[in-house]
């Protein structure tokens, strides 16, 4: 496996345990290259929350692990999500993640639509059951599409890779932690991974993949 990744975990400048270094730290104990902090923000906290995690960012590195400022647009009205992704993108974040239609809380209407359709949008987590349309859109603009540990969230994990795997979708696997004993050593997160229905090459391929190189090949805001 050429990296260990997590691009949806969470600090207490949202709903998480953890300070962001201590966050930082747990993960790169268990091995982790790249993580990134997707903290829940709407147009409230947005700039708050993206200007602390700068803070931590260049001393991410003394613990060997390359870290991604990032936030998760989080029941935010679905016409907002562009304007709101787009100023996170303008205001320092790496990682424009959007708390999809999980299928265990009241999420809006089209949010899945609106994340899929955002160039400023990275990734969309648990979006419980996306519609393959959708998920065709995401695969335009190479945005990803989240198979979650996350207890609730995780049901429809064989939806997400079931879909994702018609419309040609980049999948990733995150934790969505918000605890210490969230975050995922290697061996779960590919039990994660297989256990949604991927294959040992989707897994592979998922579970590997090198986050600099796709958010490189994302389209400009």
């Amino acid at each position: 496996m050429k990296s260990l990744y997590d691009l949806h975990t969470h600090s207490l400048l949202s709903d998480g345990e953890m300070l962001p270094i201590e966050l930082i730290r747990r993960a790169s104990v268990l091995g982790y290259t790249t993580l990134a902090i997707a903290d829940h923000v709407d147009h409230s906290n947005l700039s708050e929350v993206i200007a602390a995690q700068q803070e931590v960012k260049e001393i991410a590195g003394e613990y060997g692990l390359t870290f991604l400022c990032g936030v998760e647009i989080t029941h935010v009205p679905p016409t907002c999500i562009p304007g709101v992704a787009r100023r996170a993108k303008e205001e320092g974040a790496e990682v424009v993640v959007v708390h999809g239609e999980t299928v265990v809380e009241p999420v809006a209407p089209g949010t899945n639509h609106a994340a899929c359709t955002c160039n400023a949008v990275d990734v969309l987590a648990h979006p419980g059951l996306i519609t393959l349309r959708d998920a065709r859109e995401a695969a335009k603009r190479s945005i990803a599409l989240e198979i979650t540990s996350r207890a609730g969230h995780n049901r429809t994990n064989g939806h997400v890779a079931a879909v994702a795997r018609e419309a040609r979708c980049i999948l990733v696997v995150d934790s969505d932690a918000h605890g210490p004993h969230d975050l995922l050593p290697a061996g779960a997160r590919r039990l994660v991974a297989r256990g949604a229905g991927l294959s040992e090459a989707e897994a592979r391929n998922s579970l590997g993949l090198n986050i600099s190189s796709w958010l490189a090949t994302r389209p400009d805001i």
